[in-house]
């Protein structure tokens, strides 16, 4: 692990953060009603993991290309690809009606996507970089951000069944 700045891990961050800000503006109706329910555990998880990969992605040179390129290139290429995947599930809720099944309609056959492409890509990061710390903090994330939104994922449906929506 290289101390240094990593723009990758900037640009990434970057990636994460700009629809999230605009989602600020346009959560799907009653949102607020899911979060109320949400674990503390999975959101304490959910917290450290976010701090820790914002200053992880940033702190070290590790992500950023080697060259020449190799085949380990290619965990890079799927971190990428995870990344513009998440910027799709973006786009595309943005022109939805927004609603919460909306939110958590599958991606490309990946269960709520919104949460699980941006931890895939950090995870797929990590392992480029060879960083653990990146893999641990990761993973942090992923458990908490990925538990609280199949929690929401499973209400937004219930509701649904229920002609709540």
């Amino acid at each position: 692990m290289r101390f240094g700045f990593s723009y990758v891990g900037l640009i990434w961050l970057l990636l994460l953060f700009v629809p999230n800000f605009l989602w600020t503006k346009r959560q799907p109706e009653n949102y607020g009603l899911y979060a109320k329910n949400e674990s503390r555990v999975l959101l304490a998880f959910e917290r450290v993991g976010e701090v820790l990969v914002t200053v992880v992605a940033v702190i070290f040179a590790d992500f950023n290309p080697r060259f020449p390129l190799t085949l380990w290139s290619l965990w890079l290429l799927a971190s990428l690809i995870a990344m513009l995947l998440y910027e799709v599930f973006w786009i595309r809720y943005f022109k939805s009606p927004r609603t919460m099944l909306d939110f958590y309609r599958p991606l490309l056959g990946v269960p709520v996507a919104g949460a699980t492409l941006p931890v895939l890509a950090f995870l797929l990061l990590a392992v480029y970089g060879g960083n653990v710390v990146l893999l641990v903090s990761a993973l942090l994330l992923g458990v908490g951000h990925i538990g609280i939104h199949l929690a929401h994922r499973k209400e937004a449906i219930q509701a649904a069944g229920e002609g709540q929506e």
